[in-house]
């Protein structure tokens, strides 16, 4: 029937009202946008007062229940919708780069909790698990080679190793595809509608080819990408939103608050929309909002996980850090919480740059590959701890003798926390701390372990000023070593 964009949409509704609507819908591209435009189709098709028998919605991409349903007549007569939300059943390994184009973008946003879901998204698409891309060899032969997000693998590293360390899994998007093309094709009871929404969709696929013949598909996407024309488009979207928001309460926004509010969100029209909202009822009756009123209400609403600053301080990297430190501070963060994280990333760097220095540790090469590192360091670093347990359970062996409350309470299992492994499901995060390890002497090491009690120190007795003892203790450990030496 039609595919057209989602500003023509008002133009469709109005069709509709003579013509009928369509059997089928397929909205895609950006998720706020998809999500608006299936929202007015859905209220224009079944008031909300007449949805809770004529309206149902299918998660988890069950297509043979989403295909059952409307092939259903409903209770009562009238218009019936199923809706097939946020599905996946157009992903598909064509999509690659834009995964990797959007996993990327979240990375640069900041949000590796996004960033790991289009990753993830991509190898369930290509039926790749994280081990056969974890190492850079094998990466670039099951990944596009020639795409330019993969010039620099730093970011990929570090969402591969979130998933590690977070036990998360490539969700393989089922293949229902066939099914629900013959679903279409021969139609559904008259009346009855089905609603699929969808962030990436092939159009190459015969899938979406039958949709836009038998239905009506809503383009909602906006490109992603650097280029001047991409930033353009993007920028009218937001333009739009803003006058769209802006009208509603008669309010004004001057060019410097725009661009102050653009800073601050990035290209997020969720975050963007909830911080306009925000400066409107901020501005009240002045009815005119400027750069000092977003610089007066708006917080970075992004929670940027410890994660994102742990990594960073075992990278040396300071300006990332003291962002982390910020960020996590303004998102509520204790202070001691924020401490507590950075030295269990610091002690963790500190026992595995002790295996790197006894004769075991010879085994490992910072030059070496993942699939290297499994064969040749992995048992090494096994029978290490091991060792340590076992010397570790010697001492408290000793320690206990002669106490009477010890004996009375048995044997007190000993602490695990000089252990590399411990019970990591995956080795990768261990492979990436051996690879932070060669950042940093065993002396800075030791350094920076006395920085951060001494900042616990400061904190526990209040003597300063939270902030600045963080950053202080973020500037110390990130250093370089002449420097650490001419402190002496």
């Amino acid at each position: 029937m039609a595919e057209f964009n989602y500003k023509e949409l008002a133009k469709h509704l109005k069709a509709c009202e003579k013509e009928g609507f369509s059997p089928v819908y397929l909205f895609y591209g950006e998720e706020m946008l998809y999500k608006t435009a299936f929202d007015e189709v859905l209220n224009a098709m079944i008031p909300a007062s007449e949805r809770s028998l004529n309206y149902d919605r299918i998660d988890n991409d069950n297509v043979y229940e989403a295909i059952g349903r409307v092939n259903t007549f409903s209770l009562l007569s009238g218009t019936k919708a199923v809706a097939l939300c946020d599905s996946r059943i157009f992903y598909s390994k064509q999509d690659e780069s834009s995964f990797l184009e959007k996993a990327k973008e979240a990375y640069s946003g900041k949000d590796i909790k996004k960033a790991a879901k289009f990753f993830l998204s991509l190898l369930g698409a290509a039926k790749l698990s994280l081990d056969d891309v974890k190492d850079k060899n094998s990466r670039h032969n099951y990944l596009k080679s020639d795409s330019e997000v993969l010039d620099d693998d730093k970011w990929l590293e570090e969402i591969i190793a979130y998933c590690a360390e977070n036990n998360l899994s490539p969700l393989a998007a089922k293949d229902n595809a066939g099914e629900l093309e013959k679903a279409v094709e021969k139609g559904f009871p008259e009346g009855n509608h089905l609603l699929i929404t969808t962030d990436i969709a092939d159009k190459r696929r015969t899938l979406f080819k039958i949709i836009a013949q038998k239905g009506t598909v809503v383009d909602c996407a906006v490109p992603r990408g650097e280029r001047k024309a991409d930033k353009m488009a993007q920028e009218a979207v937001l333009n739009e939103q803003m006058k769209t928001i802006l009208a509603r309460s008669k309010t004004r926004m001057d060019r410097d608050a725009y661009l102050a509010l653009c800073e601050m969100t990035g290209f997020d029209l969720r975050t963007f929309s909830g911080n306009l909202e925000n400066l409107i009822h901020y501005a009240g009756d002045r009815k005119n909002i400027t750069a000092a009123d977003v610089e007066a209400v708006l917080k970075r609403t992004k929670q940027d996980p410890i994660y994102e600053l742990t990594n960073a301080l075992s990278d040396r990297n300071a300006e990332d850090s003291l962002f982390f430190v910020n960020s996590l501070l303004s998102a509520g963060f204790a202070p001691l919480q924020i401490l507590g994280a950075m030295i269990n990333q610091i002690r963790k760097v500190l026992i595995t740059k002790g295996f790197t220095e006894i004769p075991q540790g010879k085994a490992w090469n910072p030059r070496m590959s993942y699939t290297q590192f499994q064969n040749s360091v992995m048992s090494e670093i096994q029978n290490y701890d091991s060792l340590l347990m076992n010397q570790v359970e010697e001492w408290e062996s000793l320690l206990s003798e002669g106490r009477d409350d010890e004996k009375k309470k048995g044997k007190k299992k000993p602490a695990t926390d000089i252990q590399i492994m411990k019970s990591q499901a995956s080795p990768y995060p261990v492979y990436l701390l051996l690879m932070k390890s060669e950042k940093f002497t065993r002396e800075e090491l030791i350094h920076a372990m006395e920085y951060l009690s001494e900042a616990d120190l400061r904190l526990k007795t209040g003597s300063r000023n939270p902030k600045l003892v963080l950053e202080e203790a973020v500037f110390r450990i990130c250093r370089k070593n002449q420097e650490v030496k001419s402190e002496k």
